[in-house]
C-alpha cells in the first residue's frame, strides 16, 4: 500500500510523537517543492476530511498517509490544545468516541461534566490531559460498521507532525486545519504571556513557512486553508496570516458558538458581504445547501451562487459513501452524489470521508490535461531547475 516515503514518516512519526523534539523543524525549508507535482487547480478540491477516516481511524497519521496515497489535494484536521499547552490533531473536546480513554484504569478519576457551546457535557476531556497521556491512549475507528482491524493501532498525533506529513509527501499536498472549539479551549487551557489558541495555531504555522493569499506563489509552495465555525477567530488570525481562511457553517439550527449569531443571519448577504473581508470562502453542511426531505433531496437553496456572486469558494461537508448517507435520488452510488454537487450545484471542493473513490471519479471525468511541450517550454523548464539548484 505505502510507498518507502510513507514507511518513513510512519516511524518518525512513532518516534518523535511524544517528544518535544522536533527532527524536521530546522530542515523543512530545504525540501524542494520546485521539483515536486504542483497542486492542481483545473477542478474542485478533493478535501481528506479527518484523512481517509472511512477505511482508518480518523486524524491519525495513517489516515493521512492513506488519503496522500489516494490523490486528496489537501489533507483536513480539527486542532485542538492539550492540557499543557501543545496543539493535537482530534476532533471532539472529549475522548470517549475514538478512543480507548474508557478502558484505562488510570485515567478513570479525570471524568468531567463541562458546558460546551451552551451544553452539558459529560466525558474524559483533551483539555484535562497532558501530551504525554494523550500519546499513551490509541485511536479508534468512530463508527461501527467501518473497518475495527485498526482500533488500537495509532496514536493522537500533534498538529506539527500533522504538517510535516504533508510537507515530507513526493507532491504537494495542502493542509486544511480547523480552530476547533475556540473559546472552550480559551476558557480551559492557559500559554504564557498573555497568548491564546489562535495565537499558538498561527505561530506553528508561521514556523513551517505558511504564509500567502490563495493563488500566490507562496501559497502554492504550501497550500493552506484555515476554517473555523467561530467568526471571531478567523477576523482575530486575520491580523497575524493572510492565508485564505474559509468560515464553516453548520445546519440552520445551530447558532455561532462565539457571537450566538443564528444559521439565518451568517448566511444573509449582508454578512456575507462583511465576512469576505476576511474569508475567501465558505464551509456549509451539504444539507444547509439542498434540504433534504424523508431522505429525498428538496430544492436547492441559492446559497452557492449567492456566495460565488460574491467571489466566495464553496467547499460544503461531508461526503460518505455508506448509504446511510446517501440520499435516495443518488441510487446508493457515491459517484451520482459526486455528479450532482460538483456538475449541478457547481460547488469548488469537497470533503469526503472516502478520498479514493472522488479521485477515481474525478479522474474518470476530468483527467489532468495533457499538454504538448515544444523545445522552448523544455528549455525554460530545465533553466529553471538549474537555477533553482543554484546554478
Amino acid at each position: 500500500m505505502a510507498s518507502s516515503w510513507y514507511t518513513s514518516i510512519i516511524v518518525l512519526v512513532l518516534l518523535f510523537g511524544g517528544s518535544k523534539a522536533n527532527p524536521a523543524a530546522t530542515s523543512h525549508g530545504q525540501l524542494d517543492v520546485n521539483h515536486k507535482k504542483p497542486l492542481q487547480t483545473f477542478r474542485p478540491y478533493n478535501i481528506a476530511h479527518r484523512g481517509s477516516n472511512g477505511e482508518l481511524p480518523e486524524e491519525t497519521a495513517a489516515a493521512y498517509l492513506r488519503a496522500i496515497e489516494e490523490g486528496a489535494d489537501f489533507i483536513e484536521t480539527d486542532i485542538l490544545a492539550s492540557k499543557d499547552g501543545h496543539l493535537i490533531c482530534f476532533h471532539d473536546v472529549t475522548l470517549d468516541a475514538t478512543t480507548d480513554v474508557a478502558n484505562r484504569r488510570e485515567f478513570a478519576n479525570r471524568k468531567r461534566t463541562y458546558e460546551v457551546e451552551g451544553a452539558k457535557m459529560t466525558g474524559w476531556f483533551v483539555v484535562d490531559f497532558t501530551l504525554k497521556e494523550l500519546k499513551s491512549l490509541r485511536v479508534k475507528q468512530r463508527y461501527s460498521f467501518r473497518d475495527q482491524r485498526y482500533n488500537g493501532k495509532y496514536q493522537i498525533i500533534t498538529f506539527e507532525e500533522y504538517i510535516l506529513i504533508a510537507l515530507y509527501a513526493d507532491r504537494i499536498v495542502g493542509i486544511y486545519p480547523e480552530i476547533k472549539n475556540p473559546v472552550f479551549i480559551n476558557q480551559h487551557v492557559k500559554w504564557s504571556n498573555g497568548k491564546n489558541f489562535e495565537d499558538k495555531f498561527v505561530e506553528i504555522l508561521l514556523k513551517y513557512g505558511y504564509k500567502g493569499e490563495y493563488m500566490s506563489e507562496d501559497w502554492f509552495k504550501q497550500p493552506l486553508f484555515i476554517q473555523s465555525f467561530a467568526p471571531t477567530s478567523l477576523i482575530y488570525i486575520s491580523n497575524m496570516t493572510n492565508s485564505p481562511k474559509v468560515f464553516l457553517i453548520d445546519d440552520t439550527t445551530v447558532r455561532t458558538q462565539d457571537t450566538n449569531q443564528s444559521y439565518y443571519e451568517i448566511t444573509s448577504n449582508a454578512y456575507f458581504a462583511f465576512i469576505r473581508n476576511y474569508v475567501i470562502g465558505i464551509g456549509p453542511w451539504k444539507d444547509t445547501i439542498v434540504p433534504p426531505k424523508n431522505n429525498y433531496l428538496g430544492q436547492p437553496t441559492d446559497l452557492v451562487a449567492r456566495a460565488h456572486a460574491l467571489n466566495l469558494q464553496v467547499h460544503p461537508y461531508t461526503f460518505r459513501n455508506e448509504n446511510s448517507y446517501l440520499h435516495f435520488n443518488f441510487n446508493q452510488d457515491p459517484y451520482v452524489e459526486y455528479e450532482y454537487w460538483l456538475n449541478e450545484i457547481g460547488v469548488d471542493g469537497l470533503f469526503t470521508d472516502f478520498t479514493g473513490s472522488l479521485h477515481k471519479y474525478q479522474e474518470w471525468t476530468t483527467p489532468y490535461p495533457k499538454k504538448e511541450k515544444n523545445a522552448e517550454a523544455l528549455l525554460h523548464e530545465i533553466a529553471n531547475m538549474l537555477k533553482a539548484d543554484g546554478y
